[in-house]
């Protein structure tokens, strides 16, 4: 069974194409620069080869018929025929209320997703472009959605509503839903299987840190509460995202420069964050530089960043009644040993105590970085949502 998994962004496709049977990447990369000048293709060959071929790409479905030749061509292809892909999963950001669980796509399924776009506009536009193009290039081939708001979907309503007046909720469902929930979900599950243990049971914190970031409490394998909310700002401060702010900060800030609810919203997404307060750069890796530098304002970046992390975690662990596994993951999670080291620096009292030496040396690999001594489990775990959705559609078939 070979699975191709899609990830369609506003102006990029990412792509991974699995072989179900050995649970191996046959293929995978991605396409930049949608609709804009410059577009490329960057493809990787199981052998870790890796080609770039430039070619413009005006929108999705010239982008997907790309990826579909270049997966069957002579020179970078590694499958003979189309006819070869059982599935194609897509990863849909927003699922509402209306889903808590990965489906199949129907006419139905596309309708709710529709219906659910109000709640993320610039991400599920382009999820449903991803859809309506598979649809058109192979209409014999299935299709799955699987939902990054779905694992969090078990929060209860205390923790997911928000204290407006309630009519709000029941005429546009305003509440916190989460994303990464893919990501979450597997890292949670992912940790019980490395370590040995049965997640019933376990408290698990898991930190999916990257450009965006987010934090979830998962309790017996379910989400319990999760730092995201109606939409990604919510939460930790990230690369361009502000997270948690005070409501009359920004209407503050709306009347004095003059904004509508559009140069809001870009204020909130787009310019604060990392990028608000270093002002150079959000890639946490420059920011790394400059801290070591010892730039005043790169470390006031530096500290927040994660005293926020540190923030979430000890919240968690109140709402959990106790942790038993902290989880890092994404990007920064996975590669940035002073993240990891900050964030955990002043957590003892919890009972978490990390190798020092240990955590320097790992960069994307499964590894406990906590001491044999350590009361709490502090683990690397490097994501794989798109092996999580190419599992899912898997299962969906095989119903």
């Amino acid at each position: 069974m070979k699975i191709l998994v899609l990830n369609c962004g506003s102006s990029s496709i990412k792509y991974k194409l699995f072989d179900m049977a050995s649970k191996s990447v046959m293929a995978q990369g991605g396409i930049e620069r949608i609709a804009l000048q410059g577009s490329f293709l960057k493809h990787t060959l199981p052998n870790g080869e890796k080609v770039v071929l430039n070619r413009e790409v005006p929108e999705h479905t010239v982008g997907i018929e790309f990826i579909l030749k270049t997966l069957t061509s002579e020179e970078y292809g590694c499958i003979k025929s189309l006819d070869e892909i059982t599935a194609v999963g897509h990863r849909v950001v927003h699922g509402g209320e209306k889903f808590n669980s990965s489906v199949l796509i129907t006419k139905e399924v596309i309708e709710e997703i529709v219906q659910c776009s109000d709640l993320a506009p610039l991400h599920n536009h382009a999820n449903l472009k991803g859809i309506y193009t598979i649809e058109k290039l192979l209409p014999k081939v299935p299709q799955i959605a699987v939902f990054d708001t779905a694992f969090h979907q078990t929060m209860p309503d205390y923790a997911y509503m928000y204290a407006l007046p309630y009519e709000y909720y029941t005429k546009y469902a305003i509440r916190r839903y989460g994303f990464h929930g893919t990501s979450h979900r597997y890292v949670s599950a992912r940790v019980c299987e490395f370590l040995g243990v049965n997640p019933v049971g376990q408290r698990i914190i898991t930190c999916h840190i990257g450009n965006g970031g987010s934090i979830t409490a998962v309790k017996d394998g379910k989400s319990i509460d999760t730092s995201m909310g109606l939409t990604p700002v919510e939460g930790l401060m990230m690369g361009t995202r502000v997270g948690d702010i005070d409501a009359g900060a920004l209407t503050f800030i709306m009347e004095k420069e003059g904004l509508d609810a559009s140069g809001l919203c870009d204020l909130v997404n787009k310019k604060s964050g990392v990028l608000g307060i270093f002002e150079v750069s959000y890639d946490m890796r420059e920011l790394e530089d400059a801290v070591a530098r010892k730039e005043e304002r790169a470390l006031l970046a530096e500290n927040m960043y994660f005293y926020r992390i540190k923030k979430y975690i000890g919240a968690y662990a109140a709402a959990l009644g106790g942790v038993d596994i902290i989880v890092f993951t994404g990007g920064v999670g996975e590669n940035q040993t002073t993240c990891r080291s900050g964030v955990c620096a002043g957590l003892e009292y919890m009972g978490v105590e990390i190798d020092l030496e240990c955590n320097a040396k790992i960069r994307g690999k499964e590894t406990v970085i906590s001491t044999p001594d350590s009361k709490v489990k502090v683990v690397v775990i490097p994501t794989d949502e798109e092996f999580m959705i190419a599992s899912d559609a898997m299962a969906i078939l095989s119903k």
